[in-house]
């Protein structure tokens, strides 16, 4: 049996932890087996590259970030579309290297363009089982994505960081964590860190409860105050737009997020000093936290029993303390948003969090 695998969009923390999983099971219990790695994602499998990994290429990379097959970005939306006058599309691409690798299955680790991906590729006959890689925690269908744990942990760290120097200069700092449409990252981070305001991008936020809670905690003698704000967050005023509409605006000011016009309103309107603080990618980077290598070691794992039982078509799932699956076809395309009534946002509330709107 050749079994292809290839890591596919934005790095994060235990992608290796999860291809030792893998390659663990899969040469501990499928006789004859070879793991074929495909380098930078996609991209490598349109281009037909490919290389036979040892059971010594898993050993020693547990704790280790980043992948040690590459990465890229291929857009879903151009994987049915020709390039100019190429008669093959990527997706075409791709079946036929599947084919002329010789692979009875196809593992890949990603988010949620990967997965739509790996639905089409399911659809045109290969077998693939997908894994739900992303910081985000938006794959529709699991409890949780590795990698995210980890981007809760440093992100939570530099949250706690920056209370000390806003303590000491009496600062308002807003914090921007990653997450471009779902606030889980920042949902999480910003309650771990202690942060006084959370703006997600699910709860579009109004300027003047924001203002309000950072008046009412300098009247009440607190001198600084921390907001958690996700890169996707956006105001009441912005969420009426479009998205095109709302790039525009923004980038009329020169900004691509509305993080630093919401630290500029605050000094104007409540005469506050802030400081925008963006932690980027340093969320996808190190070695993955002790939590995400256990969870990380089931996934990959339990992608091995998959193979070994011929299951295909599907993505692992985690629901509670049990292992699953889901149809790739039921869960590509869709995305797993904080929903309003979360209960750790009404445990944020109740303990005195804004999200910048009315209770």
């Amino acid at each position: 049996m050749k079994i292809g695998v290839l890591t596919s969009g934005g790095d994060c923390p235990a992608l290796n932890a999860v291809l030792r999983g893998l390659g663990k099971y899969v040469y501990t219990n499928i006789p004859k087996a070879e793991i074929i790695g495909i380098p930078d994602g996609y991209g490598g499998l349109i281009e037909g590259e490919s290389r036979k990994m040892k059971e010594s290429d898993f050993s020693g990379i547990l704790n280790v970030g980043g992948t040690i097959l590459g990465t890229s970005r291929q857009p879903f939306k151009k994987m049915t579309v020709r390039d100019g006058d190429d008669p093959v599309t990527k997706a075409e691409k791709m079946k036929e290297n599947y084919k002329a690798m010789k692979l009875d299955c196809l593992v890949t680790l990603g988010g949620a363009g990967t997965h739509k991906s790996a639905a089409l590729l399911s659809s045109l006959g290969l077998n693939v089982i997908g894994l739900p890689k992303t910081i985000d925690n938006d794959i529709y269908g699991t409890d949780v994505t590795f990698g995210f744990h980890t981007a809760v942990d440093v992100a939570t760290e530099c949250i706690d960081r920056i209370h000390t120097t806003a303590a000491s200069h009496g600062r308002t700092m807003l914090v921007e964590i990653m997450g471009n449409k779902v606030g889980w990252l920042t949902l999480y981070a910003g309650i771990a860190g202690g942060a006084d305001i959370i703006l997600l991008p699910e709860i579009p936020f109004n300027v003047d409860r924001v203002v309000k809670k950072i008046t009412e905690r300098a009247e009440s003698g607190k001198a600084f105050s921390i907001i958690a704000i996700a890169e996707g967050a956006m105001t009441e005023e912005e969420a009426t737009l479009k998205k095109k509409e709302r790039l525009a605006r923004r980038a009329e000011k020169g900004q691509t997020t509305v993080t630093q016009e919401l630290a500029d309103l605050l000094h104007e309107k409540v005469g506050v000093d802030t400081r925008v603080v963006v932690p980027g990618h340093i969320q996808r980077g190190g070695a993955p936290s002790p939590y995400d290598r256990l969870i990380s070691t089931q996934v990959g794992s339990y992608a091995g029993y998959l193979i070994k039982q011929g299951i295909f078509g599907v993505t692992v799932a985690i629901n509670g303390e049990t292992m699953t699956y889901n149809k790739l076809e039921d869960i590509a395309g869709k995305m797993k948003f904080v929903p309003a009534d979360h209960p750790l946002i009404k445990a944020a509330r109740d303990i005195g969090i804004s999200f910048g709107v009315k209770r």
